[in-house]
């Protein structure tokens, strides 16, 4: 019997199409090839275009229909002429929150053939799995705007860490260190937010009680980013809050070969809503319709969606095929030195897939 994979595909903004075609060409391959499943996408117009055209990021039932799909393929969202906290705030956190999505799982590894410029690092020195917390924290969305447009105007961001919320993220963490036997680093800024982050660091300490097996670190956030680039072979499970764990994956998109081979997974793993794959390097309004954009992280994140569905051998799969077009470097985009559009990266890919 094949197992149908339901998928709705969100293509958004600026190269976000362009890239997820080709995903979603990657992904029909590996379902041709493999036999036992096939994906069912299903196209929803939503974004900053259509935001302009109907005054919303996306339809008002919009989470009630995506809640039939195993998985949401997301291309990217922003903009320019549209507010970026309206793009991600009524689209991309919308879901996220909606669906309780509250693993941000992104892989910072140096691939084979990719450029790292920090000199002297070697592909074994950048192996990270970073855990973010991605439905409360800093993004939380509280907080209150005082006397607005007068002289004593004043903001107020709040966040919100709830032992419920932390405690799920950093056992996940823990479970995932168990499981691959390694270190699980923890990132916070207690000496200087001191509720939030004291409050997160003793979770993390109460929870290591239960996996004495598990080395732990735990380093401050400016410390962790200035150790991410002068000795990043220290971390290889990272755990930590919303607003870091966001800059930080930038940082090490930075690190691991840039922004075109940045994926991520938002994963509600209890699997009672859809999780959502995207590739993080934003839309890229510059070069959309080019065919510039480099589709490689759009298929990691289709890799990440194999592995959700338990397909991990092609989850794995994929990740070589990358290495292998980038050791080689003839077919790649100009992001990454060469002279190959969007489309010829994808068929390259399914090219070596077969």
């Amino acid at each position: 019997m094949v197992v149908t994979h339901k998928i709705a595909v969100i293509g958004g903004d600026g190269i976000g199409p362009e890239v997820v075609e080709e995903g979603i060409k990657v992904l029909n391959q590996v379902a041709k090839m493999d036999g036992g499943f096939q994906f069912e996408f299903t196209h929803f117009p939503w974004g900053c275009e259509y935001y302009l055209k109907t005054g919303r990021m996306m339809d008002e039932d919009g989470l009630e229909r995506l809640k039939q799909f195993d998985a949401i393929f997301l291309g990217a969202v922003g903009y320019p002429g549209v507010p970026d906290h309206i793009s991600l705030w009524d689209l991309l956190l919308a879901i996220r929150k909606g669906f309780d999505q509250y693993i941000n799982l992104r892989p910072v590894k140096l691939l084979k053939g990719a450029y790292c410029p920090i000199k002297g690092v070697e592909e074994k020195d950048v192996d990270m799995i970073f855990i973010r917390e991605n439905s409360e924290g800093e993004y939380a969305g509280e907080g209150s705007w005082l006397f607005k447009g007068k002289p004593h105007e004043v903001v107020i961001q709040e966040g919100v860490f709830s032992r419920h919320g932390c405690e799920r993220v950093i056992r996940y963490a823990y479970e995932l260190a168990r499981e691959q036997g390694k270190s699980l680093t923890s990132i916070s800024k207690s000496n200087a937010l001191n509720y939030s982050m004291v409050f997160w660091d003793q979770i993390f300490g109460e929870i290591g009680e239960e996996y004495p097996d598990v080395k732990t670190h735990t380093y401050l956030v400016d410390a962790a980013s200035m150790f991410m680039v002068k000795d990043p072979g220290r971390f290889e499970i990272v755990v930590t809050s919303n607003l870091f764990g966001d800059i930080l994956t930038d940082l090490g998109a930075a690190i691991a070969g840039g922004m075109g081979l940045a994926a991520g997974a938002n994963l509600n793993p209890e699997k009672e809503f859809p999780s959502m794959f995207e590739p993080i390097h934003g839309s890229a309004p510059d070069i959309a319709g080019q065919g510039k954009a480099n589709p490689l992280a759009t298929v990691w994140s289709a890799s990440q969606m194999l592995d959700f569905f338990g397909y991990t051998q092609w989850g794995k799969r994929l990740v070589d095929v990358i290495e292998e077009i980038l050791v080689e470097g003839k077919v790649t985009t100009p992001d990454l030195g060469g002279s190959a559009t969007t489309k010829e990266v994808g068929d390259e890919v399914v090219a070596k897939l077969t």
